[in-house]
């Protein structure tokens, strides 16, 4: 627990922080993975997280998500939790990918799971429980964003520049990150991120309902499971580079190749947050997802 105690530590010298002006995967993606994972907790897990979350929150867990990203500046300690490089092979070896960028053994996105896991899990933990939470829920947004597991060689795609529909000058990350949502709420989805939501909810009772209860049964209590998270990233991210070369235009071919991708690993990550935090608060595995 050193490096968990580390982060408190930092922790608690930071100044609290607001809440951040608008929902910010970017706010839309981890919007979406945590209002995805509400619907899945049991009652006892959802009273539990309400309890947690900050006032401003307003008893949304979604609203919440995007915290880690708004205090990146003031805890810049953190940054390396928010991803795990690899060298670009298509997999991730926790022993050679989980560190820092001075080398600094369990910080990158995997170790933040498993650390902040284990400080929900145990109920004497003398750790700030609504940070853990909020750092909890946002990383399980990063692992499963393909580009979070990217190349160390372009920082997980940020140094590939690349223009998105001849118009918007962006980075391959970003892409990920941000563009495939913001266009496919633009063209689909009336801009209403409710409704895209909805759609990934259709997606989870009909098209992936058999793949459902397995994403929910792989609970991190180890590292395991949390290393399996980041393995599929590092391999969805290889064929993610495919045509998306220094300078290169992005457009219909890319997107509609990515957002499949983009909407599974959105649904995946709610379901395991879910998943990790009805295990921690209730005992118990995913619900059934409730109606909003």
């Amino acid at each position: 627990m050193g490096f968990l105690l580390l982060l408190h530590v930092l922790l608690a010298a930071t100044a609290a922080a607001r809440a951040p002006a608008a929902r910010a995967w970017g706010e839309e993606g981890h919007f979406m993975t945590c209002k995805i994972a509400e619907g899945f907790l049991t009652s006892e897990a959802s009273a539990a997280v309400k309890e947690l979350l900050p006032s401003w929150a307003n008893g949304e867990l979604a609203a919440a998500c995007s915290w880690p990203d708004a205090v990146r500046r003031q805890m810049p300690w953190s940054s390396s939790l928010h991803f795990a490089d690899t060298p670009g092979d298509c997999k991730f070896s926790y022993a050679r990918d989980c560190h820092g960028t001075k080398g600094e053994k369990d910080m990158c996105v995997v170790g933040g799971i498993n650390n902040y896991t284990a400080a929900l899990q145990d109920s004497s933990s003398p750790y700030n429980r609504t940070e853990s939470l909020l750092f909890l829920s946002h990383f399980l947004g990063d692992i499963h964003q393909p580009m979070h597991c990217g190349r160390t060689a372009d920082l997980g795609g940020n140094t590939i520049l690349v223009h998105w529909y001849n118009t918007t000058k962006t980075n391959l990350h970003k892409v990920w990150d941000v563009n495939v949502i913001e266009t496919a709420l633009n063209r689909f989805y009336k801009d209403d991120l409710s409704t895209m939501i909805n759609a990934i909810k259709l997606n989870l009772t009909n098209e992936w309902c058999k793949e459902e209860n397995q994403w929910a049964a792989c609970y991190p209590r180890t590292t395991t499971c949390a290393d399996k998270y980041a393995e599929e990233s590092a391999e969805l991210s290889c064929p993610a580079y495919v045509g998306a070369e220094q300078g290169s235009n992005l457009e219909d071919e890319y997107f509609f190749s990515a957002l499949p991708v983009v909407e599974k690993r959105i649904a995946q990550g709610g379901v395991r947050l879910a998943a990790i935090l009805n295990r921690i608060f209730s005992g118990k595995n995913n619900s059934r997802i409730q109606s909003s």
